[in-house]
């Protein structure tokens, strides 16, 4: 009778997780609709502004422009890493961080940035530079504080070049990382049927009171909008990642149950038959 009272706890347990992965479950999918459409909503904007960059700065020396040209070759290599404050997602974080191992393996030195726990525990394990850590709060709060910080680093010739790191969100049940640069920042080369289109439909527009003075003001927001998305695109990746998880939990906890409640039923019945084989012998014995 101990072994089935043992078996009945863990029916018990495993049913008691399965409802509390399934509340994950279900809390993770909500949160993952309202961060892919917020998300969603903002890829235009960055998408526009993006354009509006790579137009302009056709139009001036791009050595003429901080931002545009290659920082101090002999300063480090700045990344932006952006993980989870939490775990219960799967792999996401370790795919991550494996995939930061091999893009950074050869480079001589590097400064990090966090935003989420576990990446900063990562770095620190790593062995790596942690200049500042914006784990605290909500995350998508620090874009200004981060943004100031990388982009006065590489003013000063602190920074040869600055990446962002994240889990880009692909769909529900996919997520890849993904290294961005974001200084020096790139301008799209004009050459293709798409890019000459959008080359004639900017020429109509007058620029005031220069090219160089408006990108002044728009590349410190053109990178901040980079950093944005990148943290809606790595939140929806964690709740996507977490609802997927919290469903294979779940459905093994209910696999465990049918596995626990068959083999309860069959000690069960096996007590029923060796009571009934002593109750018969006994009343054999009797006569």
């Amino acid at each position: 009778m101990a072994t089935i009272r043992a078996i009945k706890g863990r029916i018990k347990s495993a049913k008691n997780i399965s409802q509390i992965t399934k509340a994950m479950q279900m809390v993770s999918a909500a949160k993952m609709k309202k961060a892919q459409e917020v998300a969603r909503q903002g890829k235009p904007y960055r998408e526009k502004i993006q354009e509006a960059v790579g137009e302009l700065a056709s139009r001036i020396d791009p050595t003429l422009h901080p931002l545009l040209r290659m920082g101090n070759p002999d300063g480090k290599t700045m990344v932006v890493l952006i993980s989870t404050n939490k775990g219960l997602c799967g792999g996401l974080n370790t795919s991550l961080f494996r995939n930061v191992l091999k893009w950074l393996s050869h480079a001589d030195s590097a400064e990090f940035i966090t935003l989420g726990k576990k990446g900063q525990r990562f770095v620190i394990r790593s062995g790596w530079d942690l200049s500042a850590d914006f784990s605290e709060g909500q995350i998508i709060q620090s874009v200004a504080p981060v943004t100031q910080l990388f982009v006065e680093g590489f003013l000063n010739g602190a920074y040869k070049e600055v990446y962002i790191i994240y889990n880009r969100f692909v769909s529900s049940l996919k997520q890849e990382p993904i290294m961005v640069p974001v200084l020096p920042l790139a301008v799209p080369e004009l050459g293709s049927q798409e890019s000459e289109k959008q080359h004639i439909e900017w020429s109509e527009f007058i620029i005031e009171p220069s090219a160089r003075e408006v990108l002044n003001q728009l590349l410190p927001h053109y990178v901040e909008t980079l950093i944005r998305s990148a943290i809606l695109e790595a939140e929806a990746s964690e709740h996507s990642a977490r609802m997927v998880a919290m469903k294979n939990a779940t459905d093994n906890a209910k696999s465990l149950i049918g596995d626990l409640t068959l083999a309860y039923n069959r000690l069960r019945q096996e007590n029923i038959t060796t009571e009934i084989a002593d109750i018969v012998t006994a009343r054999e014995s009797m006569r």
